[in-house]
């Protein structure tokens, strides 16, 4: 690193003095805390983004968000040039680097890391890194910490794309790299022109953030399907407070300004950065619990639309479609997921795998296939698609619109192209998910009752153990099995044996010192009972006897 180098990181880096006593961690979602706290965090990770861009000399993204967190919280994440995740093996020096202690110890990280990987730091070829933010108060003042730290970088070149959802920033990033056009209005575009629907309607909760605003923009787009907007943020409501698909999810109520007037049509959520979705059908009873049709749902009739589309492509006809090509379609899915989807997608004769929780492995593992689909239950996920299946899909069209144009394959064929197009494939993304649901729905015929009657979930309950070192707990198999301590799996296996459709798993928390526990059976008694055991079972073993 060259002097001019070190002294403008000196003396950029003395303006955002780090919080006394705050010890920050990057996660699946980046940094997140109070906004207070958070200017010389976010500071720095416009630092890393830049070497991030100078290494792999493509475009980066950094998106300043706190997704379905209250609105005082905030947070920063980095979108990879394939728009997905920071690759994880800089997730340590992001660790380091947010709770270096002064600038000296900073620039000292920074200069031992440089070398490590061979960074050049003399400014010759300009990289560019696209800044984005959500609706929060205080986005603002941290995407200028942010730019100050990309700055600091020779030949770093911060470029503010504004407010945007979070997967409209992957999205970008993922095209910008590919030498694509990419910004708002080209995303909007791809989505709106990859979407036909006759008249419907549909209602959706906004979480009072950056994706009900977004809508409001997008559905004038559409013809056809009537989107009733509502909790966009407009109408004086707070971000994630009663509403947003995280509320939802978890609490199984309507969200605000939701009422039995709903009762009969579709209704969706989103999350406070539109990078989650969950759909429910509003009680028409007075009871107030909702029917949800969660993640799980959302991702097996992803799955049966596909299924049904590359079946029409193999089935022998006049036309000889079928030359030997050979799709592998994977599913997957964390041990979070309900058993009654992972069975349902089984009969199907679907291929489904588990990973560790968390959706940089999620989004991993489904990258391994011709077309992987993952979801968690919260509503995040999305569908990928191989570049050996986009060329080969093409190529079939191209065949089969010489020799059987409007044929069944052929309108298969041109269904699945209309997926690759409008589905995000760099995130999980609430709004081109949504439309996908909408176009599939309606390509089946399916009302949302029809949808959600696909299989009935399992009753499930999930408790959480305070113990003195969750590092104790050793899993294995997706977190499904305990490898360590020796002795507490064959405990779990003789409780979940006592219950119908029982199953059962534990796994150390990954930010405090408590085992979470999830156990689902065939009723609600018995899932409880099940969690409530294995809890204190846990608690004997390796409880902190508070």
């Amino acid at each position: 690193m060259n002097e001019d180098q070190r002294s403008l990181l000196l003396s950029s880096s003395a303006r955002f003095p780090p919080p006394q006593g705050a010890k920050l961690s990057y996660g699946t979602a980046g940094f997140r805390a109070d906004a207070s706290i958070l200017q010389s965090t976010v500071y720095r990770v416009g630092i890393l983004a830049a070497l991030r861009a100078v290494k792999t000399q493509s475009v980066i993204g950094l998106m300043i968000t706190a997704s379905h967190n209250k609105v005082s919280d905030n947070g920063i994440k980095v979108a990879d040039p394939s728009g997905g995740m920071l690759s994880q093996d800089w997730e340590p020096f992001a660790d380091t680097l947010a709770n270096a202690r002064d600038p000296q110890q900073l620039v000292q990280l920074i200069t031992e890391f440089v070398e490590n990987e061979k960074i050049t730091l003399d400014g010759s070829k300009k990289v560019e890194i696209l800044l984005a933010r959500d609706t929060r108060p205080s986005g603002e003042s941290l995407l200028e910490a942010a730019r100050q730290g990309i700055s600091s970088i020779s030949g770093a070149v911060a470029l503010d794309m504004g407010i945007l959802t979070t997967p409209t920033l992957h999205w970008m990033v993922r095209a910008r790299n590919k030498g694509v056009k990419a910004s708002e209005i080209d995303y909007f575009e791809q989505l709106s022109s990859s979407f036909r629907n006759e008249a419907d309607k549909l209602v959706v909760d906004g979480a009072n953030g950056v994706g009900g605003e977004k809508l409001e923009t997008l559905k004038k787009m559409f013809n056809g399907l009537v989107i009733d907007v509502r909790n966009s943020g407009k109408e004086g409501g707070v971000l994630n407070e009663g509403v947003g698909a995280d509320y939802v999810q978890k609490e199984k109520v309507a969200p605000s300004g939701f009422s039995s007037q709903d009762v009969g049509i579709r209704c969706c959520s989103l999350d406070g950065d539109a990078d989650r979705l969950v759909y429910f059908i509003v009680p028409s009873t007075s009871s107030g619990r909702i029917e949800l049709v969660d993640g799980d749902k959302i991702l097996s009739l992803f799955a049966v639309f596909i299924k049904e589309q590359l079946s029409i492509l193999k089935k022998k006809r006049d036309v000889n479609v079928n030359d030997g090509y050979q799709c592998c379609l994977g599913i997957v899915q964390t041990a979070y997921a309900n058993g009654a989807s992972t069975d349902y997608l089984k009969q199907l004769g679907l291929e489904v795998i588990f990973t560790p929780t968390g959706v940089k492995y999620l989004h991993e593992k489904a990258a391994q296939y011709d077309i992987g689909i993952y979801f968690e239950a919260n509503g995040h996920g999305t569908i990928l698609f191989s570049e050996q299946f986009l060329q080969w899909l093409e190529a079939k069209i191209a065949e089969l619109s010489d020799v059987a144009k409007g044929s069944e394959p052929h309108k298969a064929a041109m269904r699945l192209l209309a997926v690759t197009k409008l589905i995000n494939q760099a995130v999980g993304d609430a709004l081109s998910g949504m439309l996908l649901v909408e176009a599939i729905l309606q390509h089946m015929g399916w009302s949302i009752e029809k949808w959600n009657k696909l299989y009935q979930d399992l009753p499930s309950r999930q408790l959480k153990v305070k113990v003195v070192d969750r590092t104790a707990v050793v899993t294995a198999n997706a977190e499904t099995v305990v490898a360590k301590p020796p002795g507490i799996q064959e405990a779990i296996n003789a409780e979940t044996a006592k219950y119908p459709r029982g199953r059962c798993f534990i796994r150390p928390s990954g930010t405090e010192d408590v085992i979470r526990v999830y156990a689902e059976a065939s009723t609600e008694h018995a899932a409880d009972s099940l969690a409530s055991s294995v809890a204190k079972l846990v608690d004997q073993k390796l409880g902190s006897g508070t």
